[in-house]
């Protein structure tokens, strides 16, 4: 199965992603005449991997309760309702996000279920049947939250003003998550320096050490991560891609540094380990 890993083309062509972006096709391809089989970019590959690590674990199943976070407009939301999954979609209140600089485009925010399923990928009657929504600040996750079978958010939590509030939400969200519940998180990922980063600000960088350190704190928690966090070798994975964009969008320039996406996958246990106390 999955395990957490960077954005590769190797990734992204595989069989299993491939079958996931022909669901998505409406989405990257609505008039229907793209004859690539996936499109070559870093954002398509975070919604494809969060699928399909769902689908092996089986969480995207009839009656499933799945929470996400950050949704802005992202198909992900009616693609899971349309498999017959509970889902409560979140986002910050349409206050915060105008401060944030969300709403200026029009086309990341959403404050509300208008807009998240315009693809036609539930059924309009089953999608108000099965997806609910409400505001939550990711730095501050309401405790009320709970027993959810999934979790899911996609480049979300590196905008929560710095490295720090990022990982605590990772930690936090976990609480949202029965026993056997499946996080999927993707983020932003430094692969040109594991020293230097964006440590604060409106988007943050996030080192491999600083997902290691992430997998060792989640690990001592009772969780289970795995971590593979090899690069691709193909001409498409060594391409930084710049404005003007081209169709190989699997890295890209911020600033100094070159990113591209991780994804995390992260388990909680079906059952707490038993602690063995010596009097």
């Amino acid at each position: 199965m999955l395990s957490s890993q960077l954005c590769t083309l190797g990734s992204l062509s595989s069989p299993a992603l491939v079958a996931w972006s022909e669901r998505l096709r409406p989405v990257w391809d609505p008039e229907g005449t793209d004859p690539r089989p996936v499109m070559l970019h870093r954002k398509m590959w975070e919604w494809l991997f969060i699928c399909q690590a769902l689908f092996e674990r089986g969480r995207l199943e009839e009656g499933r309760r799945g929470l996400g976070f950050g949704v802005g407009r992202e198909p992900l939301v009616a693609l899971f309702a349309g498999l017959g999954c509970e889902v409560v979609a979140t986002d910050l209140d349409p206050e915060q996000a105008r401060a944030a600089g969300w709403t200026d485009t029009g086309e990341e925010y959403t404050g509300g279920l208008e807009g998240l399923n315009d693809h036609g990928l539930c059924p309009p009657g089953e999608f108000a049947r099965r997806v609910t929504y409400r505001y939550v600040d990711m730095n501050h996750v309401p405790g009320d939250l709970r027993g959810f079978d999934f979790t899911w958010s996609s480049c979300a939590f590196e905008h929560l003003g710095d490295l720090g509030a990022g990982t605590e939400f990772i930690v936090e969200q976990m609480r949202c998550l029965a026993p056997g519940g499946v996080a999927v998180h993707t983020t932003e990922l430094n692969v040109s320096s594991d020293e230097r980063t964006v440590e604060s600000g409106a988007t943050v960088l996030y080192r491999r050490r600083d997902i290691e350190a992430l997998a060792v704190r989640l690990r001592r928690l009772g969780y289970h991560i795995e971590c593979n966090l090899s690069e691709g070798d193909s001409p498409a994975d060594r391409h930084v891609d710049v404005p003007p964009f081209t169709d190989i969008h699997l890295r890209t320039s911020l600033g100094e540094f070159t990113t591209t996406s991780v994804g995390l996958v992260i388990e909680k246990p079906v059952r707490r380990r038993a602690r063995l106390f010596r009097r």
